[in-house]
């Protein structure tokens, strides 16, 4: 029988308060550093880096710019740059060189409502192809930037003449294994997934989940797409199993409750694709494993080949606060550490053990 201490373990390795609303935090690449955006509330954004020394966290920098920032990525710069690019409440998408953050390196006014959530790909040595930021906006449309195209995006997505906008909250790239394929995954407020092909310019795939999608992310975005979680209002999650299209049927998945509340987020560890954790409105997080099925194909009554879902194992959940944790990141560069925020206007820094074994 196994033995509690053998799963693994979420400690809150260092907490710290903050004197604004925090909204996003992520990793800065190589380095023991993070940084926060959120908004002051005499209502200015703000951008702070922290570093990590002897079990504390030292404040690197501080700025503060004329608008609040809802959310940031690394994903599209190169490690040797490390710039990060933020969407803000007023719909513009600056990229900043952190070492000089005055001015912005590259700026658009990208929507005309908040950017909800941006993402990066072709940066970090991770997608192969150039790198692109999409972002995804209140006014309905989901965007993707080259910063070496100025004012212009290189792809609009948005609702056709007559249809209804509806809020998009979350964009993830994925299936960027060659120079040619790329995707964007968009979630929105009524519950629609919609899968686009940036390689065919067309709508792969699109479903509703019947609650409104708060995160989704590949487990990989530069492999054949492989997996794809999508977490929604009241608790609910699903898996996506992305290798075999149906064409009636679409994507096999697998759903899971794991609690009432909301799932603000989800992201997968980068050092295991099958490994990814949840954060939840009630201040939790739950750390699962996806599990494959025998055989992940199947002949239908069509004869046409069908995706098998596997399963999804809880490995451990901790609460953390009494407020929502809205934003999650592990660190590319150290298994198993992670900073997370939350609307308590606080930062932690966790550690998750025994990674290498489950």
């Amino acid at each position: 029988m196994s033995s509690a201490l053998e799963k693994p373990q979420i400690i809150a390795h260092i907490q710290k308060s903050l004197n604004y609303t925090v909204f996003d935090s992520q990793w800065i690449p190589c380095s023991a550093k993070f940084v926060c955006m959120g908004n002051f509330a005499r209502g200015s954004g703000v951008l702070q880096i922290y570093e990590i020394q002897h079990g504390e966290l030292q404040l690197v920098r501080e700025i503060e710019k004329a608008k609040p920032i809802k959310c940031g990525t690394f994903g599209a710069t190169s490690l040797q740059q490390r710039h990060l690019a933020t969407g803000d409440f007023d719909g513009s998408l600056n990229v900043w060189n952190l070492e000089v953050p005055e001015s912005p390196v590259y700026s658009v006014k990208a929507h005309k409502e908040i950017i909800n959530s941006i993402d990066g790909v072709g940066g970090l040595g991770i997608g192969d192809g150039a790198p692109e930021i999409v972002t995804g906006s209140r006014d309905g449309t989901v965007k993707v930037w080259d910063s070496r195209q100025k004012d212009t995006p290189v792809v609009n997505m948005e609702p056709m003449e007559g249809e209804t906008k509806r809020d998009c909250w979350t964009v993830a790239f994925g299936h960027a294994f060659n120079d040619q394929d790329r995707c964007v995954c968009a979630g929105y407020d009524n519950g629609d997934i919609k899968l686009f092909d940036l390689r065919n310019m067309s709508l792969r795939w699109e479903t509703n989940i019947k609650n409104g999608v708060c995160s989704v992310e590949f487990d990989r975005k530069d492999i054949n797409m492989n997996k794809l979680v999508a977490t929604s209002l009241e608790g609910k999650f699903h898996v996506f199993d992305m290798r075999t299209q149906h064409p009636t049927k679409g994507f096999a998945s697998v759903s899971e409750k794991a609690h009432k509340s909301t799932i603000w987020q989800v992201r997968h560890l980068p050092q295991n694709r099958d490994i990814f954790m949840t954060a939840g409105g009630a201040g939790n997080l739950h750390l699962w494993k996806y599990e494959y099925p025998a055989q992940r194909t199947k002949k239908g009554a069509d004869d046409v080949d069908m995706g098998v879902a596997g399963s999804v194992n809880l490995l451990q959940n901790v609460t953390l606060s009494t407020q929502p944790i809205s934003s999650l990141d592990w660190s590319p560069d150290k298994q198993g550490l992670c900073v997370c925020s939350s609307f308590d206007q606080s930062v932690r820094v966790l550690i998750v053990t025994k990674l290498n074994t489950v």
